[in-house]
C-alpha cells in the first residue's frame, strides 16, 4: 500500500513513517499543506492520511481541492479535534475517515486497510475475483483453495493492477508508483514480474496489449492477448 502523509509535527509524522514503512507500506512525507496538496493531485496513492492544521493550506481546503479535482483516493483526516461538528464537516467535504490524536497505531493501520479494501471493492479482509481470492490482512493469496506464494513486488504488482482493472496501464505508470524508490530497474524488470505473476495465478487473468501496457481482467472477458 502507498501512503501519503501530509502532518506538520516531526514526531508525530517520523513515528507513523517508521511504524508503517516496519508494516511493509510504502510512504511518503510532507509537512506543508500546499506541497502536499500539490503532491496528491499530481501522483497515485492508495490512501492519504491529511492533518487538519496545517502551515499555507489547511487539510479541509485540501480535502475539498482534492475532491472538486476528481480525485478519490481515500483520505483519512487526522487531527486533534475531536468534536461531533468538526467530524461531521470532515465527512461532508469528503474525508472517508477521521481519527483524533492521540490515537493507537494498531487502530490506524486496521482503518487504512479497511480504507485500501474498499477502494478495491473488497467488503471485509478478502477479495475474490474468479477463482482467486486474497486474505489483504496476511497478504495471502490463492487459487481454488491452493496457496500461491508471491514475491513482495509481484504482489505489489497484483493489487495495483486490481485496482486498475480493466484499464491499460503502462510500462512506465507501473514502475513509477511501485519502483519509484529505486535508482536503478532492469530495463525488463516489470516485463519478468509480469511473466512469472502470470505463470503463478493463470494468464486468463492479465493481458498484454501490444505497445500500450498490461490490463487485469475477469477471466471471463475476452483476451487482447500479444505476451507469452
Amino acid at each position: 500500500m502507498k501512503i501519503l502523509i501530509v502532518e506538520d509535527d516531526p514526531y508525530i509524522s517520523d513515528m507513523l513513517k517508521r511504524g508503517l514503512e516496519e508494516s511493509g507500506f510504502s510512504v511518503e512525507l510532507c509537512d506543508d499543506g500546499e506541497e502536499g496538496e500539490y503532491i496528491a493531485l499530481n501522483n497515485s496513492f492508495d490512501v492519504i492520511i491529511l492533518d487538519w492544521m496545517l502551515p499555507n493550506k489547511d487539510g479541509i481546503s485540501i480535502l475539498k481541492s482534492l475532491r472538486e479535482n476528481s480525485i478519490n483516493t481515500p483520505i483519512l483526516m487526522l487531527t486533534a479535534k475531536d468534536e461531533i461538528a468538526d467530524k461531521v464537516k470532515g465527512l461532508t467535504k469528503g474525508a472517508d475517515d477521521y481519527l483524533a490524536k492521540p490515537f493507537s497505531f494498531d487502530e490506524l493501520i486496521a482503518r487504512l486497510e479497511a480504507l485500501y479494501r474498499r477502494s478495491l471493492g473488497g467488503a471485509n479482509n478478502f477479495l475474490e475475483i474468479g477463482s482467486l481470492k486474497i486474505d489483504l490482512s496476511n497478504r495471502e493469496l490463492t487459487k481454488d483453495g491452493v496457496k500461491i506464494a508471491l514475491t513482495q513486488k509481484e504482489y505489489e504488482l497484483l493489487l495495483f493492477l486490481i485496482k486498475h482493472k480493466n484499464q491499460i496501464v503502462s510500462s512506465n505508470f507501473i514502475q513509477n508508483e511501485l519502483w519509484r524508490d529505486y535508482e536503478y530497474i532492469n530495463s525488463n524488470v516489470i516485463q519478468v514480474t509480469i511473466y512469472h505473476l502470470r505463470k503463478k495465478i493463470g494468464k486468463e487473468y492479465i493481458s498484454s496489449e501490444r505497445k500500450l501496457g498490461y490490463k487485469f481482467r475477469q477471466p471471463t472477458e475476452p483476451a487482447n492477448d500479444k505476451f507469452n
